[in-house]
């Protein structure tokens, strides 16, 4: 046995042996082995045992039943919990809205204000509305001896239509105006009352208008407007005035391309020159392009434009061409806090009797009428909010305009025939000049809370002029301080308080009789206009109001020749209701 076993050692070792020489004489080489199917594994199905085990004990033990009982022990404490209470959210009482509404105030001077606006939903998608005013002054000036009376009364009429891809509307008013040339020429406070009460001072202004708009989404052609106004006066005087202004936008990339255009088409007539028979008529046409890009960042807005028109006098055979710069930029230099704006822009502006009239109601039918061309106006400014209550506005601007409008005085006559209401040195005529404006204007609003807020603005102007000796009746200074304030939930009120400055005009007849030195030119004094409005809610429906107008300003001349209605008081109430 023991030999045995040293055989197999041995033997053993021997091959142990030829192994590792093997390995240092002959090492084994690099093989690739390709696998030709991975492996995958599978498991096999588990058989849950469905049987239940059979106990063969001989031995079984009951299960005993325990019993048991909990002591209680009260501990003293002397502990109160207080008991939750819900925060409650105060809700703004809902605000009823109505769809009509009317007013009915009266004054001193004989003062009517009348108002009602009522809307009727056609449809889901459909309006109508109806609205009418009214506003008139019987009463006399102080020592103005022509009746100084007027009135106002208009009549609008609108539709509107909200489709899913577009939106539109018609309109459609009529208006009277009445107005007196009761600011005669000192040179007729002689005359006896029987010149004044003679004499027809009143002028009637009769007008009409028809307009729609068209707006649609998701198409090249974006938006349109159109309107077509009729004039007419106490003298035979008419005006024919068409704009159109459709506007296509095309997107590129993250921009919108838009190109406008603006069609101005302009005729009417006057029976006659201010001193000369015969009719006199103008004709005017003009047609522009507005093309522009409008370029947005996060913190840039640029608006890359320019404007050329092509103006056509029919009277006069004349046609000429402008082109005018178009550009607005804007940045946001700290968020909201500063933003930086500037650009400079121009534009052909035809002039009508329709908005001469509607600033001073006192012109003369005899007026010459031209558009207004303005080269450039390049401004730079600074806006934003000091805080979430408080914002600013400061710009400052220098602007080139050719055939620029101004209100002068016309002269007086005093030939027999000459019989017209507007002749005795009471109206005005518009002259045209070249005029450069430097112009500072600054802004101030704070919102003081949802019941209070306040602002005030001002604008200062330098003007130069090419031809005549100053920009007439055009004011150097104005400033403004407006406030609007709930006192309660039913008492709500407002004020106003305005600043105009020194303005200039020129009355000829003062040179032509050299009564004095400085080429007749006359000094308007500059004026404050102080104004006040209160209102009472006696229940959602009804209100009182009483309005304050010309508080603080007695009667300062708004234009030469013509002082203004003293303080003026109106009081009146508005009542909210559907149909």
């Amino acid at each position: 046995m023991k030999n045995q076993y040293s055989l197999l050692l041995f033997l053993a070792f021997v091959c142990t042996f030829q192994a590792v020489a093997q390995d240092d004489d002959d090492p084994l080489g690099t093989e690739v082995v390709n696998i030709v199917k991975p492996y995958t594994p599978t498991i096999s199905d588990a058989f849950k045992v469905k049987e239940t085990p059979i106990l063969n004990d001989s031995v079984s033990d009951q299960k005993k039943q325990v019993e048991y009982s909990i002591f209680s022990v009260p501990v003293a404490s002397t502990f109160t919990p207080s008991k939750g209470k819900a925060q409650t959210v105060e809700k703004a009482k809902k605000i009823k809205l109505f769809d009509n509404y009317a007013t009915l105030g009266f004054g001193n001077y004989t003062t009517v204000l009348g108002e009602l606006y009522s809307n009727f939903q056609l449809s889901r998608t459909d309006n109508v509305g109806v609205f009418f005013k009214h506003n008139s002054a019987q009463g006399d000036i102080d020592e103005v001896r022509a009746p100084a009376s007027f009135f106002d009364t208009q009549l609008d009429l609108s539709y509107s239509s909200r489709q899913r891809d577009a939106s539109y509307g018609l309109d459609v008013g009529v208006e009277h105006q009445s107005y007196n040339w009761y600011g005669t020429n000192d040179a007729f406070n002689l005359q006896p009352d029987a010149f004044f009460d003679d004499t027809d001072f009143a002028q009637n202004y009769f007008s009409a208008y028809l307009g729609g708009t068209i707006d649609i989404e998701n198409s090249f052609f974006d938006k349109a407007t159109a309107k077509l106004r009729y004039l007419g006066d106490s003298y035979n005087s008419s005006e024919i005035n068409f704009t159109a202004m459709p506007e296509f936008a095309f997107p590129i990339v993250d921009n919108k391309f838009k190109i406008g255009l603006d069609l101005d088409y302009l005729s009417g007539s006057f029976f006659e020159d201010l001193f000369t028979p015969g009719t006199k008529k103008y004709s005017q046409f003009n047609a522009g392009i507005l093309p522009s890009i409008d370029i947005i960042t996060d913190d840039l807005s640029l608006s890359l434009g320019a404007k050329a028109y092509v103006g056509m006098d029919g009277e006069n055979s004349e046609t000429d061409f402008f082109v005018y710069p178009n550009v607005a930029a804007s940045y946001r230099v700290v968020d909201e806090l500063v933003i930086a704006y500037t650009g400079i822009e121009g534009g052909l502006t035809q002039n009508t009797l329709y908005d001469f009239k509607e600033v001073n109601p006192f012109i003369s039918p005899t007026l010459d009428i031209a558009p207004t061309s303005k080269t450039y106006e390049a401004f730079l400014g600074l806006k934003g909010k000091l805080s979430s209550a408080i914002a600013y506005n400061l710009r400052a601007s220098y602007a080139s305009e050719n055939d620029r409008s101004l209100f002068k005085a016309n002269p007086y006559t005093t030939a027999p025939l000459d019989t017209e209401g507007y002749k005795y040195g009471n109206s005005f005529g518009v002259v045209y000049d070249d005029i450069n404006t430097l112009g500072i204007f600054g802004e101030l609003k704070a919102e003081i809370s949802t019941n209070f807020n306040i602002g005030v603005n001002g604008t200062f102007n330098s003007y130069s002029t090419d031809t005549q000796l100053e920009a007439w009746n055009l004011p150097s200074l104005q400033a403004t301080v407006f406030s609007t304030f709930n006192i309660t939930e039913e008492f709500y009120g407002g004020a106003s308080l305005f600043y105009v400055g020194e303005r200039k005009d020129q009355d000829d007849n003062l040179l032509i009789n050299n009564i004095v030195l400085d080429s007749g030119v006359v000094t308007l004094d500059g004026y404050v206009d102080a104004n006040v409005h209160l209102g009472y809610r006696l229940s959602e429906r009804l209100s009182i109001f009483m309005k304050g107008s010309n508080l603080i300003g007695g009667n300062y001349e708004k234009w030469y020749n013509y002082p203004v209605q003293g303080i003026q008081v109106l009081g009146g109430a508005t009542y909210k209701f559907d149909w």
